[in-house]
């Protein structure tokens, strides 16, 4: 999907005062356009810690990280542990373990807020290295990071930023049950929510773009702005790329399409 995304977005980010994400999750679109000034938020803490904690101590991260045992046992063991009983580096290390352990990197909680995905092996664990986290933490330098609802971000935009809003939802439904990076449920209701929400924002002149799914009553939210399907991404099933990603691109500025 970067392929497709990062052509529409750059040249408006390269004219921007500034990036902002609302809906941060991995940050593959921030770390692609690579902004000169960005605002990271997301309303999961354990996400935004695990940024802060890759920002200021990635070394420290790297060494707690590897460290830890390559079980089963040790997976659930550490997944016990209370994310706010911990210091910054090892919440760090620990987000970092339990995504790139986990089934499938699904990041889920129960109704108690705690994290239950299952274990998933460690194939994806060592795609993490050194390296990249002091890349990552470079990088982040010059990134706000925000945790709080998406329209407390938006509402606090200006004229001059641009703004990538990802929000959850499974490719063609308008309800979003279960998705990675999940904290808590995004209903319909929300994504009504955030098409006032933009709509203010276009009110004030503000540039924004958004990935979403193609279902029709959230595509009819946005329906007065300018909307291309998406061609290919992971569509309904996790980790698998089809030629119908079930997502679309909406923009409320005009740029010619590649």
């Amino acid at each position: 999907m970067l392929d497709f995304l990062i052509p529409q977005l750059a040249s408006s980010a390269l004219t921007s005062n500034r990036f902002v994400e609302p809906f941060a999750g991995g940050g593959a679109v921030f770390f692609a356009l690579n902004p000169k000034r960005a605002l990271l938020s997301d309303i999961n803490s354990e996400l935004i810690d695990l940024y802060r904690g890759v920002r200021r101590y990635p070394i420290e991260v790297w060494n707690i990280f590897q460290g830890f045992p390559s079980t089963k046992d040790a997976y659930y063991k550490i997944r016990d542990w209370k994310h706010d009983e911990l210091d910054l580096p090892t919440r760090t290390a620990r987000t970092l373990y339990l995504n790139r352990t986990c089934f499938k990197g699904m990041w889920r909680h129960n109704g108690n807020g705690e994290f239950n995905v299952g274990y998933g092996g460690q194939d994806r664990r060592w795609v993490i290295s050194k390296e990249t986290l002091v890349w990552i933490s470079k990088k982040l330098l010059r990134v706000s990071l925000k945790c709080c609802d998406f329209e407390e971000v938006i509402d606090a935009c200006e004229e001059d930023d641009l703004v990538f809003v990802d929000p959850p939802y499974r490719p063609g439904e308008c309800e979003m049950v279960h998705d990675h990076y999940r904290y808590g449920k995004f209903r319909f209701d929300d994504h009504k929510r955030l098409a006032a929400t933009l709509g203010r924002a276009s009110a004030r002149g503000i540039r924004w773009a958004m990935t979403t799914s193609v279902h029709p009553d959230i595509v009819y939210l946005f329906h007065r702005y300018h909307i291309v399907s998406i061609p290919r991404g992971t569509g309904r099933k996790i980790g698998t790329l089809t030629k119908n990603s079930g997502e679309v691109l909406i923009r409320n500025y005009k740029e010619v399409f590649q």
